[in-house]
């Protein structure tokens, strides 16, 4: 395997991705990759969930931002790591340089799920809140890193942050075959794309006729309409979502051409879909997951793209919800779906 391009001239090659897998080990969660035969007979079909949000820090995030750091000099290590996130990449970052002793400052929009921002700074990490709505989180951390000399880890368009993320398709791989399953579609929740463009390229080597697909919430789905256009758009203005993981504005500079290259296609996802993702996960997989964590198998029970009966599996990316968010979900769909009574997805064809 080679490297695939990005814009900005920097590449994700196949070594970085072992390498990442390297460093990784024994430090990040091995999460398990879990199915049940109840939910299969529903859908007609195998349904293996990746679960991420049994992470550290409850999120994907860990993996990239770890491995990035972990490659920091020392004076880079003394002068500390500034990032910005809604909230999981903050956590994974806190956290790894928590780990690594290294100093770090995240940028975190006010609006943010206060137990993200809490957990960052349970993780040693000193905050900044900004306002989402009329603040510029890119220019806010570029200035802290020139003022500080701290490194700015970009939440997706890094590419040893992405090579991170990729270590969850390689993972996938040895499970699924662990499983009996082999190459199947896959469905990935997607923001600025790290997560995905990064577990699109693991795929590839392995999988390579393997049938990837972007999951989003409608109206902040950019990256399907940016792959449908054949290059970067941005998201409908005054797009909002309770998937507050997924609201980048537009496709990383970096993450987009992978995607695009490797033939990804992208879906979007109702508000409705993905709370009745958040309950069946509770039910079927007894795992918490966030909104935008559940982005992904809410299109899979959407029967998005007419899955046949063919193996799929889908990426929960994160757990990391508000307690008061996750009740008010988890009550209106048992109010939906009482217990005892065959709950099948609604299907979309």
């Amino acid at each position: 395997m080679g490297s695939l391009r990005g814009s900005d001239g920097y590449a994700v090659t196949w070594a970085d991705i072992e390498a990442a897998a390297a460093r990784l080990a024994g430090v990040a969660v091995r999460t398990p990759l879990l199915e049940s035969p109840l939910l299969n007979e529903q859908l007609g079909f195998r349904l293996l969930v990746k679960a991420e949000p049994l992470q550290l820090t409850g999120s994907f995030k860990f993996r990239g931002a770890y491995n990035a750091i972990a490659q920091f000099d020392s004076a880079a290590r003394k002068a500390g790591v500034i990032a910005y996130s809604s909230g999981n990449h903050a956590q994974g970052v806190a956290a790894a340089a928590s780990l690594l002793g290294v100093p770090a400052t995240i940028v975190m929009p006010a609006d943010a799920p206060r137990i993200k921002i809490d957990n960052t700074r349970a993780w040693g990490a000193e905050i900044v809140l900004y306002d989402r709505a009329g603040e510029d989180r890119e220019a806010i951390g570029a200035q802290i890193a020139s003022d500080t000399g701290a490194t700015l880890v970009r939440p997706y368009d890094e590419p040893q942050v992405i090579a991170g993320q990729a270590t969850i398709g390689l993972e996938i791989v040895q499970q699924a075959g662990d499983a009996g399953v082999g190459p199947a579609a896959v469905v990935i929740p997607c923001g600025g794309g790290g997560l995905s463009s990064g577990v699109a390229f693991a795929l590839s080597d392995a999988w390579p006729d393997t049938r990837v697909w972007t999951a989003e919430p409608e109206g902040c789905d950019d990256t399907a309409r940016s792959l449908a256009a054949g290059h970067r758009v941005e998201a409908q203005p005054g797009a909002t979502s309770i998937c507050d993981a997924l609201l980048a504005p537009m496709p990383g500079e970096l993450t987009f051409p992978i995607l695009k290259g490797l033939g990804v296609r992208g879906l979007a996802v109702s508000e409705d879909s993905v709370r009745h993702a958040i309950g069946q996960a509770f039910r079927h997989f007894k795992l918490v997951v966030e909104p935008g964590g559940a982005a992904a198998l809410a299109a899979v029970l959407d029967g998005k793209s007419g899955w046949g009966d063919a193996p799929v599996l889908c990426i929960c990316s994160g757990g990391n919800v508000d307690p008061v968010l996750y009740a008010d979900i988890l009550k209106g769909w048992a109010e939906r779906n009482p217990a005892g009574r065959d709950v099948r997805p609604v299907i979309n064809g």
